[in-house]
């Protein structure tokens, strides 16, 4: 049995494509390495993945709850951030099969976190392109949306930004503003560093592959530093 069977095996899914799966795991660094590989990277399916994951998702909490539009955007981004993903992906097991370049393999920090919801997203972008979009709304709702009670209980869908500028204005009477104070990489790779202001006081930065995403960890850090966690 190959280690993909065994996979489709412990998520009672039979692929009529295996080539499909398979590629859902293929990380661009593993071509660099491995020119002459078969399949092409995991991106395309990512990119796909994505889209039938925010539909299923929206479908979802449109038909079940009668909150507002605010309210079920703050809980499908809870539901479908990269760190939702990363540890949905992390308890499917799917760190074992990743097809990763060398340097990519050693690194399991945050960018590894990345790695693997860039990879749930694929995989359900292969799942839906080989078995259709009722089985992947079934794989979807079975792992994922069962997380959603817990998110609503524990309030994990108010994002930090929210929380900051609630207790900001409370306390201090000030609305944050962010600022970009440093980026790098080519576009595709591209990293941010962004500062949270009170007023003209820098209160705490925060990093991300993304100008929101370092807003939302400058603005986590921040309530830390105000003791407003």
């Amino acid at each position: 049995m190959s280690d993909f069977e065994k996979l489709e095996k412990k998520l009672r899914v039979e692929f009529k494509n295996k080539d499909l799966l398979k590629q859902a795991f293929c990380h661009r660094s593993y071509l660099n390495e491995n020119p002459d590989f078969y399949l092409q990277n995991n991106e395309r399916l990512e990119f796909l993945g994505d889209a039938v994951l925010e539909v299923v998702v929206t479908e979802y909490l449109y038909r079940n709850y009668q909150n507002s539009e605010g309210e079920l955007t703050n809980w499908r981004a809870a539901l479908v951030n990269a760190q939702s993903l990363a540890e949905l992906s992390t308890e499917l097991g799917f760190d074992d099969y990743l097809l990763l370049s060398r340097g990519e393999a050693k690194d399991t920090g945050k960018a590894r976190q990345y790695i693997l919801a860039d990879a749930l997203e694929a995989f359900l972008g292969s799942l839906y392109l080989d078995q259709g979009l009722e089985v992947a709304r079934i794989f979807i709702e079975k792992n994922l949306l069962k997380k959603l009670p817990k998110i609503l209980a524990e309030g994990a869908y108010k994002d930090a930004k929210s929380k900051f500028q609630e207790r900001a204005q409370e306390i201090s009477k000030v609305t944050p503003t962010y600022k970009v104070t440093q980026d790098w990489g080519p576009d595709h790779a591209k990293h941010f560093v962004v500062g949270v202001f009170l007023a003209k006081d820098l209160v705490a930065e925060g990093e991300g592959s993304s100008k929101q995403e370092a807003e939302e960890a400058a603005a986590k850090n921040a309530l830390q530093v105000k003791g407003w966690a």
